[in-house]
């Protein structure tokens, strides 16, 4: 059975963006069509932090080591990829899709895939780990369309 009939939803996000597509046609010739699409403001880190990273006493005399600081900016990719899993939870409780793809940077899909729902992973036909989210809509198409056909 094709992963990418007609109806599945096609999920395309990476840390602060996100593309709700619908595929209006088959998996030969697929046609998406945007649903919707969520965004969120995330600065570079380097804007969002406030302090240089701490310092702490060593052992030594007068001997001084850095200590890391929060990475803002990763912290909030963390949680886009966990907003949405909520997202996707509330569509599939709504009935929006039965079926879904999720199209995502490796490390962004891997997350989700931790915080989805059983209702959601069980809707869930096909992943392609890539980042396609700046694609246009028909190179989206034909990636989606080559990686789950291999």
């Amino acid at each position: 059975m094709t992963k990418l009939t007609k109806d599945t939803w096609i999920l395309v996000a990476d840390g602060e963006k996100a593309l709700f597509l619908k595929n209006l046609t088959d998996g030969e010739d697929p046609n998406f069509e945007l649903v919707t699409k969520e965004e969120q403001e995330n600065p570079k880190d380097y804007d969002q932090s406030a302090n240089k990273p701490g310092r702490m006493q060593d052992t030594g005399v007068q001997q001084l080591s850095a200590l890391d600081d929060t990475d803002w900016h990763e912290l909030a990719k963390e949680r886009f990829a966990d907003d949405m899993a909520d997202m996707l939870y509330s569509l599939a409780h709504k009935g929006a899709y039965k079926r879904i793809v999720l199209v995502a940077a490796p490390k962004i899909l891997g997350e989700m895939r931790d915080k989805l729902h059983k209702e959601v992973s069980s809707k869930v036909v096909g992943e392609v780990p890539k980042t396609l989210t700046n694609h246009p809509v028909d190179e989206i198409e034909r990636i989606v369309k080559e990686e789950l056909a291999a």
